[in-house]
């Protein structure tokens, strides 16, 4: 049912004029998801990067100065389409492109068991001959803490039918 629910909050945009309807606003907020050590342990395996303070639990609690393992910067950055589409419901597109990232600053490690969610908000849309180029500014914060885990500038193209 909560699923459902959310579903019906996304906002649906289906064309230019209704993305560009949000230019300089908050597009929305995303439910929040925990993060893993089930998955940290996944993105470990996928990416090989099996660093210590990621996948060894006990040796984080005794000498990392977070007392736990943490996300990989990477896993959660992977997480932002997942947080996006919780935000959205695009329709009518024939295709839809991750175009690029800028000014991305990791500002908090994300604990195990953390969880983390999306504000986001359309920072720019330009019309390059009938295929929408959005850009998102999209802020990732940590449930009770004050700093964000990160922010960024993230760039989509959609082809609208």
């Amino acid at each position: 049912m909560a699923t459902i629910q959310k579903f019906m909050e996304r906002k649906i945009i289906n064309n230019y004029e209704e993305f560009e309807a949000f230019l300089g606003k908050e597009i929305g907020v995303s439910d929040y998801i925990t993060i893993t050590q089930e998955q940290i342990n996944k993105f470990a395996d996928a990416t090989l990067d099996y660093q210590w303070i990621h996948t060894d639990p006990e040796r984080a609690a005794k000498e990392s100065p977070f007392k736990s393992t943490i996300a990989h910067g990477y896993l959660t950055l992977s997480m932002l389409t997942y947080l996006w589409f919780n935000v959205v419901d695009i329709r009518n597109v024939k295709m839809v492109v991750n175009y690029g990232i800028e000014n991305l600053r990791f500002q908090q490690p994300v604990l195990v068991n953390d969880r983390i969610r999306a504000t986001v908000s359309l920072n720019d849309i330009k019309n390059l001959r009938g295929v929408t180029k959005v850009q998102v500014k999209i802020i990732v914060d940590i449930e009770g803490q004050k700093k964000p885990a990160y922010e960024s500038l993230v760039n989509f193209l959609y082809h609208f039918e």
